[in-house]
C-alpha cells in the first residue's frame, strides 16, 4: 500500500510537470525537400568516435543511433540550433563553403540528423573553442560525415545549412518504458521534417490523451494503459499530422519499440 502510494505521489509530481513543458513548451540535398528554403551561414567541427556516431547515447535519448537508423549521419547542435531540444530528430543540408584550403571542391553537401547538443563553453571565445557559445550556430559532426564536406585535418570549417525533409526506412518508431500508471515513449525514425511537436495516444478503453516533452523526443504522460492495444497520433512541426492505430499489442511491454505508419 505503501508502495502504491509512493509511486502515485511520484506520478502526480510528474504529471504537473508535464503541464508547466507543454505551457512553456549523403548526397545533394535538391532532392531532399524544403528546396526553396535559404542557405543559412553557421560553423562545423567534427569528433572522432570509434563507431562513427558523434556519441552513443545523445541529449535527444535516441541511444545507439545505428538503431534507430540515424548512424554517422548525425549531428550535435548548438543552443541557438538545439531549441531546448525540440530540433531533434530533425534534417539539415550541410556544405562547406568560403575556405579554398579545406572545403572540398565543388562544396558537395550532406543530410544530417540533429540527435545531441553541443553545449557552450563561454571560458573560450566562439572563435576558438568556444563554436557552440549562445549565438552562435554550430555542427559538431561525425567524422565520417564532416569528411564528405572537408578536410579532415581541418580544425573548424565555415558551412551553409538550410532545412530538408528526412526520409526513413519503415515507420515512426515507439520505445515504451515506464513503470505501473508512469508510461514515457521515445519516438524516432520519423520521416516528414523530422521534428516531432505534439503526441497523442489512445488505448482501446480510452480517448485521444496528450503526453507531454519530457526532454529530447522522450514523451510522458500519467496513465496506466497495460492491457490495451496502443494507438498514437504524431505532429510534425510542418503541421502534418500521422495517426496509427493498434501499434502496440494488448500486451505490450515496457523496453519493447514498435513500428507505425510513416509520415
Amino acid at each position: 500500500m505503501g508502495v502504491r502510494l509512493q509511486a502515485t505521489a511520484m506520478c502526480l509530481m510528474l504529471f504537473s510537470s508535464c503541464l508547466l513543458v507543454v505551457v512553456v513548451c549523403a548526397g545533394d540535398d535538391d532532392d531532399w525537400g524544403f528546396s526553396d528554403e535559404e542557405w543559412k551561414s553557421a560553423t562545423a567541427t567534427f569528433t572522432k568516435e570509434t563507431n562513427d556516431s558523434i556519441t552513443t547515447e545523445g541529449a535527444c535519448g535516441y541511444g545507439n543511433f545505428h538503431k534507430t537508423s540515424y548512424g554517422e549521419y548525425s549531428a550535435g547542435l548548438s543552443t541557438a540550433l538545439f531549441n531546448k531540444g525540440s530540433t531533434c530528430g530533425g534534417c539539415f543540408g550541410v556544405r562547406c563553403v568560403d575556405h579554398i584550403l579545406y572545403c572540398l571542391s565543388g562544396s558537395p553537401s550532406i543530410v544530417v540528423t540533429a540527435t545531441d547538443f553541443c553545449p557552450p563553453n563561454y571560458g573560450l571565445p566562439a572563435e576558438y573553442g568556444g563554436w557552440c557559445n549562445f549565438p552562435h550556430e554550430h555542427f559538431e559532426l561525425s567524422e565520417a560525415a564532416f569528411i564528405e564536406i572537408a578536410e579532415r585535418r581541418a580544425d573548424i570549417v565555415p558551412v551553409q545549412y538550410r532545412r530538408v525533409s528526412c526520409y526513413r526506412r519503415g515507420g515512426v518508431r515507439f520505445t515504451l518504458t515506464g513503470n505501473g500508471n508512469y508510461l514515457q515513449v521515445l519516438i524516432t525514425n520519423v520521416g516528414s521534417d523530422g521534428e516531432v511537436v505534439a503526441v497523442k495516444i489512445k488505448g482501446a478503453k480510452t480517448g485521444w490523451m496528450p503526453l507531454a516533452r519530457n526532454w529530447g523526443q522522450y514523451w510522458q504522460g500519467c496513465i496506466d494503459l497495460k492491457g490495451q492495444p496502443l494507438s498514437f497520433e504524431v505532429v510534425a512541426s510542418s503541421g502534418a499530422l500521422l495517426t496509427s492505430y493498434n501499434v502496440a499489442p494488448a500486451n505490450w511491454q515496457f523496453g519493447q519499440t514498435y513500428e507505425g505508419k510513416q509520415f
